[in-house]
């Protein structure tokens, strides 16, 4: 049975992703597909969608990066000895 919800996972993820790749429990949504800022909303709405999972009230900023520029928050940061916002990780537990 875990096998089987394993194996919709993976051809959700292909599908949404349009990636061509060996989706295993260890890929990371944002990490090795790419997926983040309102990629990440999409791909989380349409995984509700898909899935029938609630997803009113998932913190998406906890999981995944936004849009915009990388370079000018790195560079606040520096100065100000801020460190950069640690994301969790979406793991599988099938």
């Amino acid at each position: 049975m875990k096998e089987n919800i394993f194996e919709r996972i993976k051809t959700f993820i292909l599908k949404e992703s349009a990636v061509d790749m060996d989706i295993t429990r260890d890929t990371k949504i944002e990490d090795d597909l790419g997926i983040y800022g309102d990629d990440a909303d999409d791909f989380i709405i349409a995984f509700g969608r898909e899935f029938d999972v609630d997803i009113k009230h998932f913190p998406l900023g906890n999981y995944f990066s936004g849009e915009g520029d990388v370079i000018l928050p790195s560079i606040i940061r520096f100065f100000t000895n801020g460190k950069k916002r640690e994301r969790k990780i979406l793991q599988s537990v099938i």
